[in-house]
This record gives C-alpha cells, structure tokens and sequence, in this order.
C-alpha cells in the first residue's frame, strides 16, 4: 500500500481524526457510569419519526425505563438515528482488509467508526486461494472479539468480462469446494461471497453456500435474466453492488438488473457516493425494491477517510484524485472512498429520500441481511447502544458504539 505524497501514516491518521472531535460534554461509557438520556432530539424508529423524543442508555444497551439517578445531555435539534452497518467495505484510513496486519485493519475500522459505521464486515479482493484462505483466519479472530461482523469474499468468483478492478489473471470459476475451502477457513465467521453465478459451478456453489448459512450474492456478473433468476431460485439473495460490474438494462436482453429489481428475495446493495449511480438509478431501484430492500454500502478502499494519492488494491495499483479511486490501468473505477455518514446526507439532501428510508438503507437492512436485528440496526430497547447524532443539516456530530462515545457529541 502506498502512502499519498505528505499524508499521515493510519495509525497517526486515526489519532488525529479523534482528537479532532472534542468532547463538550461528559461522556458516557459503559464501564459502571450513570445510566444517559438522550432528550430532545428527533429520533428515528422502525416505528417513525419521534418529535422531541429520547434514547435512554443504560451500559452497552438502549432501555425502555429511564433510571432515577441517570445523566441527561440535551440535544434539541438534533437527529438520533442507528449506528450504520456497512456490509461491504474493503479499508480505510490508509489501511485495506485484504493486506496487512491485524492492527492495519483495526485502523480502517476505527477510521470508518469515526464516520457512524458501528459495524462492519471485512471484505476481501481477489487473490490467490491459499492467500486468501490465510486472510480469513485473521479476520475471523477479529470477528471473534467483536471488532468486525463478519467477512465478504468478493471475488476470486467473479467473471472475467466483468471483472472491474479484479485481477484477471486469479479470477476462477466457483468450484463448491473451493469455495467450501473459504467457508471453512472463515471458521464461522463468512458472512457473504460474491459470485458471477452463470459461471461453471455457480449454481452449486449457492446452494452450498444457502445451506451453510453464508449470503451468496450476485456481482461481477454477465449473466442473462433467465440465468440470474435460476440464481435467486437457488437461494442467492443479495445483488452486490447493483447497477454495477453488470450488464445493462436493456428492453430486448433485460440482463440481471431485471431479474434483481422485481424479485422481492433480493436485497440490492447502492453505493451512494454520486460517482457509481446516477440519482435516477437509485430512484428506480426504490420505485421497484422499496425501502425495505435496498442496503447503502461504501464498498470502501484505502483512501476512505485518508486521501488523494495512489494506493494498492489487492495486487492492483490504484489512482485516487478528488476522491474517485480508479486503476491506474484501464481506469476502471476501483471501490470509492466514500464513507456511510456522507452516504445518508445525500441520500436525504440531495437524493429527497425521507429520512426513515435512508435509516432503513443504512441500518435495518444490512443488520437483517446479517441476522443481527435484534441487536442493531434500531433505536429499540434491548438493542445495543449504536447511535449517531446529526445536526440539522445532517453532519455528523456525535457516535456511540456500544454505550461508548467513539465520536464525543458536539453540541455548541
């Protein structure tokens, strides 16, 4: 990985971004303080919008009751909503989760951490299998301690023709026990693979995948419509990154994004950055998911939250200038640097997507993709305390991860 010319290195980078957050008020934590009342805000709930509401946060968790001896910190004019969960991002910080040490990985974390992601599955580019096999076992001892959700395999399944910034030459055809081998390397911690599913294998491999609990994914692709929908009856249910390293719609060879649209087993993944999606592309996949299957990623890079300057994706050099990461060869677009905080205020400011639908994008999607609803993904009780405060013009202001300030409130 290469560093921009005059930029910190991650772990300095880290540091500094969190310092660059000063704390106004005492913050909670959740090692035997006071229990917190949020009072005031705008919360946004599974339920709707809540005028002048409250969180109330005892420990790591959101509770129903408020406790007699609990703290308040007032933040009228402010937006509470959950934690963001990014189920497809390979860095940032300067770090990527395909390379390596295990503290490199923790800095791209924490880097996205900073930005509301309070959870996050680790994904990785194409490589060769044993190589990637390795990656696993690093990520998953970090899933174990609860650093990450999980792991996403993008790639080396993928199709050539459709390869995007993917090493042609690792590419292979997804042979179930190779991607057996992933599974079993992750040691339960695979939480999706990312499949091109008309390839030799690929219809197999979803099922393999389906019945091992693991999301097969639809991406990279160049399948027909009826091969897709063969995909989908197989048990695939998410479309990586939709619109994206696939063939065009078109009205006499509607291709996979037909297929991925109309089936309401699919969730689809948007990045929302305004450089992958023109607006009327995410406007139709609404119109035709609805909110409730639509998941924002970043599929994020090194560069997220770092910088300008060239970088490494997996053994492919990248240019990143003005924030468009794109391979120095080809230019193809490489990932993006976007972060999920940037991703909701333009999705509510300039996209004009109601807020409980940019919440539900960001938050309650991916954490039911991941099985995890019932402990993120909402401002409910019982749930972990994973929040962000917005101000009214939807910066960021404030995170909590697990009834700990990651980011303090900034109210004055």
């Amino acid at each position: 990985m290469a560093t921009p010319p005059g930029a910190r290195g991650p772990v300095e980078f880290a540091a500094t971004a969190a310092r660059a957050r000063p704390a106004t008020h005492n913050p909670h934590t959740a090692s035997g303080d006071a229990p917190l009342i949020l009072s005031g805000a705008t919360v946004v709930l599974p339920t709707g919008t809540v005028q002048n509401g409250r969180v109330i946060i005892d420990g790591d968790t959101i509770i129903g009751a408020a406790p007699e001896n609990a703290q308040v910190i007032d933040v009228t004019g402010h937006t509470l909503v959950p934690g963001f969960v990014d189920i497809h991002n390979h860095g940032g910080g300067g770090a990527s989760f395909t390379s390596g040490t295990a503290d490199d990985v923790l800095t791209g974390i924490h880097t996205h951490r900073l930005h509301g992601t309070t959870t996050l599955v680790a994904s990785t580019v194409t490589g060769d299998m044993d190589f990637l096999a390795q990656r696993a076992g690093l990520l998953s001892e970090l899933a174990e301690q609860g650093d990450i959700a999980g792991i996403h395999f993008e790639g080396p399944f993928i199709s050539p023709c459709r390869k995007g910034a993917h090493s042609e030459e690792l590419l292979r055809d997804p042979d179930p026990a190779e991607v057996r081998k992933l599974i079993d390397a992750a040691r339960g911690k695979a939480k999706m693979v990312t499949l091109a599913t008309e390839l030799p294998g690929g219809i197999d491999s979803v099922r393999l995948l389906a019945e091992h609990g693991v999301i097969a994914a639809i991406g990279h692709t160049d399948a027909t419509y009826e091969q897709t929908v063969e995909a989908i009856d197989a048990g695939a249910t998410v479309a990586t990154h939709l619109f994206n390293a696939m063939p065009a719609l078109g009205h006499r060879t509607p291709g996979p994004i037909a297929a991925l649209l109309e089936d309401e087993r699919i969730t689809v993944e948007l990045i929302n950055d305004g450089t992958h999606l023109h607006p009327a592309a995410l406007q139709l996949a609404f119109h035709h998911k609805g909110a409730d299957r639509v998941a924002f990623i970043t599929d994020a890079m090194d560069a997220a939250g770092f910088g300008d300057g060239r970088y490494m994706l997996g053994p492919l050099e990248v240019e990143v200038s003005e924030g468009v990461a794109r391979l120095v060869e080809g230019g193809s677009i490489a990932g993006s640097t976007l972060t999920l905080d940037r991703a909701f205020k333009r999705a509510v400011t300039v996209d004009r997507l109601p807020v409980e639908d940019a919440v539900a994008a960001l938050s309650a999607n991916p954490a039911r993709l991941l099985g995890m609803a019932d402990r993120i993904g909402s401002l409910e009780p019982g749930r972990y305390a994973d929040l962000v405060l917005l101000d009214a013009d939807f910066e960021l202001k404030g995170v909590m991860r697990r009834g700990e300030w990651v980011v303090d409130p900034q109210l004055g």
